[in-house]
């Protein structure tokens, strides 16, 4: 039973819950995505930009055959049109009226031809180069920001929607450029044609402007509607994906995982219908009442209007004549259509400023590691930490907490301690993953800063635990870059150093044997044992003048694993090494060992002086030889 004061406590709790709640919807009401009119234009004419950069002559072939369109559909329609009807009622003579038609139609047919020419035959290669060119941005802009913005959410969200919006939104702003044009040809030639007939007409053609109000709000739901459905379908992939990919299939299929993830995609499903329910209504009520104030009052009174002035009031009576009336019933609804559209469009406009507002943020997106200007030396050197600390994002105490110590060139340390001693962080700034809150790292006495990204992360080999597999060839899992001429042999030894040359070579294509099953039936898997070595070849075939090992070898048993320690320290001879393992019958490899504790280090030496010291290490290694170490490395303690 809860006491009164606990009672209390959970009804503030509530009541403090339900305010923040309360808040946050205010504050997301108050950023509701509307941008000014400037930011809109600049968005829309990026979105032109890019495409232009990529397929300029696809751009101006594209947007001029509007142009082109616009006028001979006019000509050829509702102009011809009045042309020929009131040349009959009026008795003219036809010969005029015959060469114009020939002459038109000429001039359709070769136009038409030409572009239809272009559209079906010459306009793949630019597609395929436009989505190329928007994609290499984006993928570009990825390789650049910090490792911590794929651990922010919001940032995560804002880059899917990017990549999902990129190109096709991109596009969409040149359909609506293209729809825009032709509108603004077929709006501007029927209103001077009415006007000619009858001013008044024009009245019932602007009234669609008003509709305009209705379509940007329907637009601005549909927009919130789509990025609600976005972030649940983006839940509702993850947890199909967990149902066919192989690296969750163990566990889908031991005790009721899949339950779980049917559960959260009905959850899903359920969500998407709220969404539907909150602003599916709003929708299709916009929707409703612009659809009539369009066909009631435009194109139905237009229609009575003309009517009565062609049969009532006639020709004679300043009224319309039979082909002024019937141009009328086809150019108010043209009229009307367009000028609805061109609310439209530049409602679209604004819609897509809004997605790619989401595409320029990524791409306009400053990395916090930024780039150095100089190339770092080849051959490396001394790598030193001054008092670093490292806090990440959103946490409130720091990871690393004023760690000092020098890497010497060519020597070998090894980073031992508890999970969350801040080990694996320490690698990652030592990669420029991430750059220290406070302190910084040298290399010679040199900022790591001052360093350009690629050419730093060049002179450091590294592997993590979390390694990843490629679906592609063996060579191309151990390069890890494009094939040049003499890697073969260089992967072969590689393959040797870390111990997995025997299950390569049993396979048919050997190196070139790609890895899984999930784009080739003739691909082979790997255990994880076998991936772990596999990633270990990395290490060997690139000679770079710093290695670092994140737990590479946590698949391995003791004795594998201490073998693949020696194998490692004797190819990596001369070459400064960093590792990391929780076995410590490595680290009696190293010419030092670093304890780590709740960010620090504790305690620094050779194997044979922290033994020696009986201190925390000491303990740690003595409790692990009881445990599991063989005689083989249990006489080093």
């Amino acid at each position: 039973m809860k006491t009164k004061q606990e009672k209390q406590e959970q009804k503030q709790r509530r009541a403090r819950e339900r305010r923040a709640a309360r808040e946050e919807a205010k504050k997301k009401k108050a950023e509701k995505k509307k941008l000014p009119l400037r930011r809109t234009i600049s968005n829309d004419l990026f979105a032109l930009r890019c495409i232009g950069e990529a397929a300029p002559i696809y751009l101006i072939v594209y947007l001029g055959s509007s142009l082109v369109y616009g006028l001979l559909d006019f000509l050829s329609g509702s102009f011809l049109l009045r042309q020929i009807v009131n040349g009959v009622e009026q008795g003219k003579d036809t010969a005029g009226l015959i060469r114009y038609v020939i002459i038109l139609g000429a001039v359709c047919v070769i136009s038409y031809m030409s572009l239809r020419f272009f559209w079906n035959v010459g306009s793949a290669k630019p597609w395929n180069r436009i989505i190329s060119h928007v994609e290499k941005k984006l993928y570009r802009k990825a390789a650049e920001v910090e490792l911590g913005c794929y651990e922010s959410p919001a940032f995560y969200d804002k880059y899917v929607r990017a990549v999902e919006e990129s190109h096709n939104r991109m596009m969409q702003v040149m359909y609506t450029l293209d729809n825009l044009i032709a509108r603004i040809i077929a709006l501007t030639a029927n209103s001077f044609l009415l006007f000619v007939i009858d001013p008044w007409l024009v009245l019932f053609g602007l009234f669609p402007l008003l509709l305009g109000i209705l379509r940007r709000k329907e637009n601005l739901l549909n927009h919130d509607l789509n990025n609600e459905r976005k972030t649940l379908h983006r839940r509702a992939d993850y947890v199909r994906r967990t149902f066919y990919q192989n690296e969750y299939a163990k566990e889908m299929r031991l005790g009721g995982m899949f339950e779980n993830m049917l559960r959260d995609l009905r959850a899903t499903h359920e969500g998407v219908k709220a969404a539907m329910r909150k602003y599916g209504w709003k929708i299709a009520i916009l929707a409703y009442l612009r659809e009539i104030g369009l066909e009631v009052f435009t194109v139905l009174g237009a229609t009575l209007y003309a009517v009565w002035s062609t049969m009532v009031l006639g020709p004679e009576n300043g009224g319309m004549m039979v082909g002024d009336c019937i141009v009328v019933l086809g150019s108010v609804g043209t009229i009307s259509y367009c000028l609805n559209n061109l609310v439209q469009n530049f409602a679209e406009f604004g819609e897509h400023a809004l997605y790619l507002e989401d595409i320029r943020y990524f791409l306009d997106y400053e990395p916090r590691v930024r780039n150095g200007e100089k190339i770092a030396p080849e051959a490396g050197g001394d790598i030193t930490f001054h008092g670093v600390r490292f806090r990440y994002e959103g946490s409130e105490v720091d990871t690393l907490k004023g760690v000092s110590f020098t890497l010497h060139r060519g020597e070998r340390i090894a980073l031992v301690g508890a999970n969350g001693s801040g080990k694996t962080t320490l690698v990652k700034l030592l990669l420029r993953l991430y750059d220290p809150t406070e302190g910084y790292v040298t290399l010679n006495g040199q900022d790591i800063k001052d360093f350009t990204l690629t050419s730093w992360r060049e002179r450091i080999s590294t592997v993590f635990q979390d390694f990843k597999i490629f679906s592609m060839s063996v060579r191309d899992n151990v390069l890890l870059r494009r094939h040049r001429s003499g890697d073969e042999e260089m992967v072969e030894q590689a393959l040797r150093e870390s111990g997995i040359d025997g299950k390569i070579h049993s396979f048919e294509r050997g190196i070139e044997t790609i890895l899984t099953r999930e784009f080739d039936d003739n691909g082979e898997n790997l255990s994880v044992g076998e991936q772990q070595k596999l990633s270990l070849s990395r290490v060997f075939a690139e000679q770079a003048p710093i290695v670092v090992l994140d737990e590479p070898s946590s698949a391995l048993d003791p004795i594998a694993e201490y073998k693949m320690f020696e194998n490692m320290m004797r190819a990596t001879e001369g070459r400064s090494v960093m590792f990391i393992s929780h076995r410590l019958s490595s680290a009696v490899l190293a010419d030092r060992v670093f304890l780590m504790e709740g960010g620090q280090l504790i305690e620094c030496g050779s194997h044979a002086e922290l033994m020696a010291k009986d201190g925390k290490y000491a303990a740690m290694f003595r409790r692990q030889a009881e445990n599991y170490l063989g005689e083989e490395v249990q006489h080093h303690a």
